[in-house]
């Protein structure tokens, strides 16, 4: 804590936040919707990943 008494947020509170926001933003939608949502998300993540981990593994050579 710092001498104002506000306290420092840790790295992943941000992280957190948008999953709950995500979350709360998803809630009322069916099962189904939610499924298919994360799945196209994740699938987005993937992607991102192998495409970094891709331009990481070229710029080496």
């Amino acid at each position: 804590m710092s001498g104002t008494g506000q306290m420092l947020a840790s790295k992943w509170d941000a992280a957190y936040g948008v999953v709950v926001f995500i979350r709360v933003l998803l809630g009322h939608l069916p099962t189904w919707a939610k499924v298919t949502i994360y799945v196209l998300l994740g699938a987005m993540a993937l992607g991102e990943g192998y495409q970094w981990w891709r331009g990481r593994k070229k710029a080496v050579r």
